[in-house]
């Protein structure tokens, strides 16, 4: 409750303080539980959904509309959007750091879009990394096991001078492959090296950081590729890289307590060779903020925002971009004020963002919250927000080939195969959502804090489909192309709740829980319900029920032992059924400098299934039980 965030209002207050549903997961969370990757680390956090697709392939939302490309959720690593303009979302495996290194990541269930922009919909997840003058000295990691087979890091963190310190890192791991439905290799292996610094320098009232990362991938896929001939899918194995930089540089001034300005401006190039095949793909971005109060009871925050998306496709068999090169420019300004209507007990916070982008123009995304502190230990909150998703190339430009159909609805039989081809158009608009949420927290006792979330999220124009007209392909094999056109035609509403309780019953032992409900009703084009999983299939392509429990215990400083179960219900939208599975680390440190850990993942079956991917037809995969060992060294 007390600990300081800063995503929900872009300046730092205590949790207990902010009018939205936010979870923090700490450092210490993210070592007890063992995970080695961010999305494995997001598992912790409740009414968030993640979902292995394969060894570096996830499925990742908050309350909903999850899918491999999902796309109604902002996420930054310190600040710095990750988004891809290619399909509104979030290429995981490039998002990756030295997971010791990271301070904590906020997580914004619900709407952020007035404080975050265009397509913080759902949520906003927030990557922070420790600052350079908490990483001195040297980091040692090493280990491996079953899936995953290899992995070390090392940072070095050191100083120019007092006010200047500084950290560099290196790292890499070996992940093993998933295993299709049968049993067989789906040749998914993932092998990463990624390095990066990082330096703080502060002077008087001015804080500098500069920031950067470099990545290479190399990675793997099975994909059911459309075939023009009996028996219309062949299966192609692909190995290929992905590999990428970073460059942030951040300025801070603090004026006095309440005021302060902020300039931001980062610079990141990709490149992906596995559908998409991107020759490159980069993103320059301007962010200014200034904080300042106004007469007694007015906290007014105000900003500017320009960011450049380019990017050039290269066409292959699966997916066309037209044209294969486009540059896009997005303007945006934001307003908040935090008004005190009752000094220490009920405020109103009162924001917009006005955002122009290049597919539907000038956008409004409108905020209003409550915050009624009760006292010290109760607080209730409640708001209502609008949000937008602004439509993507993925929408717009792009020609992804599809099923190939033998016959159609009224015709039995067709001369030609008939190949189902999804094409972008222009006339995409902006989907949009009006939500409602209210939120408790407590501290019941020093050693006891629950909090709880409900919502009412209200989607108009989500993405759905229409059939055009068939006509003839072009090729050396003759058959007829039947256009799948995208549309604004689908609805929904969702609604659920969130909650969590943090249980401390002696020092030497911690409980953590945390229960997600979520139903949602879509109203789409039935002939489409089953191909999008992330619109109008979302009603039966995310869990009802996710349910979490922690369990930390210190028999002593030296050793610790960590247990996490975790159950989600079915995906009938890829009939998976419902899992229980558990996570366990047993950490023993013998020497000040040195700990060594036994992890098992997933230990409750050989292997389960949780996602499969949507629009790119990769193989369904099995997530299997894993265990491995590691040893750290710090100096």
């Amino acid at each position: 409750m007390k600990i300081e965030v800063t995503s929900a209002s872009r300046r730092s207050q205590k949790l207990s303080e902010v009018s939205s549903a936010i979870f923090v997961i700490t450092q210490d969370d993210i070592r007890r539980s063992g995970a080695t990757s961010i999305p494995e680390a997001l598992r912790m956090a409740p009414g968030v959904e993640v979902a292995r697709v394969g060894t570096d392939k996830w499925s990742i939302s908050v309350r909903g509309f999850n899918g491999r490309f999902a796309n109604k959720l902002q996420v930054l690593m310190d600040g710095r959007s990750v988004y891809t303009p290619l399909f509104s979302g979030v290429i995981w495996s490039q998002q990756d750091t030295l997971i010791e290194d990271i301070e904590r990541i906020e997580v914004i269930r619900g709407p952020g879009a007035t404080v975050w922009g265009a397509n913080a919909v759902n949520g906003v997840i927030n990557i922070i990394t420790k600052k350079a003058a908490d990483t001195q000295g040297m980091l040692v990691t090493t280990g491996g096991g079953s899936f995953e087979q290899g992995f070390a890091g090392v940072r070095y963190g050191g100083k120019f001078n007092e006010d200047t310190p500084f950290r560099i890192y290196a790292k890499g791991f070996s992940r093993d492959n998933t295993t299709s439905l049968s049993g067989t290799n789906v040749h998914d292996n993932w092998r990463s090296a990624r390095a990066g610094f990082r330096l703080d320098h502060r002077r008087g009232i001015d804080q500098l950081t500069l920031q950067g990362d470099i990545f290479v991938n190399s990675i793997g896929d099975s994909l059911l590729q459309p075939s023009l001939a009996a028996p219309y899918t062949c299966l192609d194995i692909v190995n290929s890289k992905e590999k990428g930089g970073n460059i942030r540089l951040r300025w801070d001034r603090t004026l006095s307590e309440k005021s302060s300005i902020m300039l931001q401006t980062y610079y990141d190039r990709v490149n992906n060779q596995l559908a998409p095949w991107t020759k490159y793909a980069e993103s320059f971005d301007v962010d200014f903020q200034h904080r300042l109060p106004l007469f007694t009871r007015h906290d007014v925050t105000w900003g500017l925002n320009y960011r450049l998306y380019n990017n050039k496709v290269q066409e292959t068999e699966l997916t066309t971009f037209t044209p294969n090169q486009k540059t896009n420019h997005n303007f945006s300004a934001f307003i908040r004020d935090e008004i005190m209507l009752l000094p220490d007990k009920l405020s109103l916070f009162l924001g917009t963002r006005l955002d122009h982008n290049d597919f539907t123009g000038p956008e409004v995304q409108p905020s209003g919250r409550l915050m009624w502190t009760l006292n010290e230990q109760n607080s209730i909150w409640a708001s209502i927000s609008r949000a937008v998703r602004i439509p993507s190339r993925g929408e717009n430009d792009v020609t992804i080939a599809g099923r190939v159909l033998q016959s159609l609805p009224g015709m039995p039989m067709t001369p030609l195969p008939i190949l189902m081809a999804v094409q972008g158009t222009n006339q995409f608009n902006s989907e949009k959502l009006i939500a409602y949420e209210m939120g408790y927290r407590s501290q019941l006792a020093s050693n006891t804090s629950i909090d709880l979330a409900g919502f009412f999220n209200d989607y108009s124009q989500l993405r759905d489909f229409r059939f055009g007209q068939i006509t003839p392909g072009n090729g050396t094999l003759p058959h007829l192309i039947l256009p799948v056109l995208f549309t604004n035609d689908t609805s929904a509403y969702s609604c659920g709740m969130e909650s969590s309780i943090d249980w401390r019953p002696s020092e030497k032992w911690r409980l953590q829980g945390s229960y997600s409900y979520l139903t949602i009703h879509t109203d789409s084009n039935p002939e489409f319900k089953q191909m999008d999983s992330t619109s109008g299939g979302a009603n039966k392509a995310n869990p009802r029920h996710q349910l979490s429990f922690r369990s930390h215990y210190d028999f002593s400083d030296r050793l610790q032992l960590n247990l996490w179960l975790r159950y989600v219900s079915g995906l009938t939208f890829f009939n998976i059924p419902n899992y229980v599975t558990m996570d366990t680390k047993l950490a023993w440190k013998p020497s000040r400098n040195t700990e060594f850990f036994v992890v098992g993942q997933n230990l409750f079956s050989q292997n389960h299934r949780e996602s499969q991917s949507d629009f790119i037809p990769s193989m369904a995969t099995q997530i299997p039980r894993g265990v491995y060992a590691d040893v750290e060294w710090r100096f």
